[in-house]
């Protein structure tokens, strides 16, 4: 019996036996493959997924089983080789005591007020990882193992402690700090390192195959590759230190042309970035010593192209030589189907 990818019959693929977790796992390991896997490795969520298998947001950030069907329905239902959950950068923050808003069927949860001040006092939580949706999340993880059945890799979300100290205490106040009160930063992304060091701790265990740290306020639009240097990379190394069992990967909004050496530094093994950097230039800088992800435009083409403009940048990213071609960064949910399923068919396709 013949399956079928979202719109697309079996027959339209390359068959060539290899699983979609060990295709993904070879190449963030940087091995020659007779194609690179097209996979979703920011958020991966759309309606048109939502409503195919009957798992919607907001409840599928809250609820293990719903978030592990939509984490399923980026493949079910397009064809992706991966699944990825949760769908937000807010679960740290929230459970640091942050104001959220959990948002709509086609809007993801925002911080909505930031709680602490220069001098305030913070207690981190020992057991953050029982607390809130980080619980929920490990709970889906272990979950996500079990239904994805070996075929599918794991890949778990989380938000980079830059970006969490921002959500901590304002990001505008924090980038003003970098000069005034330069120990302030200092102090909360580490208490963010702290946290984060122990959620990822809790999802390696859970199952993941992939962590991707999402770090956006850490991009060149807030910060130089110097500062990158002092206040966002020790404590990415800091978060995934110990960590095992995983690939871990380091995805950076903006053009991230000039910090690809410092996102490599940080000893990830993969970047996942943006379409503002040029595919062919990214792939001299980093010369396969860490695996790129990437970077085919969530705005353009993905949202507002046609499909055959997905398919020519597509096949820009693939004949440059990235080793994992996804979207540049989160999907918009109302992302139309067929660019989807025209950013899958140049990967698979024949």
């Amino acid at each position: 019996m013949k399956r079928t990818y979202g719109m697309f019959k079996e027959e339209d693929f390359v068959d060539d036996g290899m699983k979609p977790r060990d295709r993904v796992l070879a190449a963030l390991a940087c091995k020659k493959l007779d194609r690179p896997p097209v996979v979703c490795f920011t958020q991966s969520a759309t309606v048109d997924q939502m409503d195919a298998v009957g798992a919607h947001w907001p409840d599928a950030h809250t609820d293990p089983d719903k978030m592990v069907t939509l984490a399923l329905a980026s493949n079910k239902v397009f064809g992706f080789e991966s699944a990825r959950l949760p769908f937000c950068l807010t679960v740290e923050a929230e459970i640091m005591g942050c104001t959220v808003d959990l948002g709509k069927v086609d809007r993801t949860p925002m911080v909505k007020k930031h709680v602490f001040e220069s001098s305030s006092e913070v207690d981190v939580p020992k057991d953050f990882s029982q607390l809130g949706r980080a619980k929920i999340v490990v709970e889906a993880t272990k979950l996500l193992k079990k239904r994805s059945g070996g075929e599918l890799p794991v890949v778990v979300g989380t938000t980079g402690p830059f970006t969490i100290a921002g959500h901590l205490v304002g990001t505008e106040n924090l980038l003003l700090w970098i000069v005034t009160e330069p120990e302030s930063v200092h102090k909360f992304v580490k208490i963010a390192a702290q946290v984060e060091h122990n959620y990822l701790k809790a999802i390696a265990a859970a199952g993941a195959d992939v962590i991707v740290m999402s770090d956006p306020s850490a991009s060149t639009d807030m910060l130089s590759g110097e500062m990158f240097d002092e206040f966002a990379a020790p404590y990415i190394k800091q978060s995934f230190s110990g960590i095992e069992g995983t690939r871990n990967v380091l995805h950076i909004c903006g053009d991230t042309t000039l910090l690809l050496p410092h996102m490599m530094a940080t000893g990830v093994h993969g970047l996942s970035i943006e379409e503002k950097v040029q595919p062919e230039k990214a792939v001299e800088i980093v010369r396969n010593k860490a695996a790129l992800i990437g970077n085919v435009g969530v705005v353009k083409p993905l949202l507002q192209g046609t499909p055959e403009d997905v398919k020519r940048e597509t096949t820009r990213v693939v004949e440059s030589g990235f080793n994992l071609v996804a979207p540049g960064c989160g999907l918009a949910a109302r992302v139309p189907k067929d660019n989807i399923q025209a950013l899958v068919h140049a990967v698979k396709g024949h």
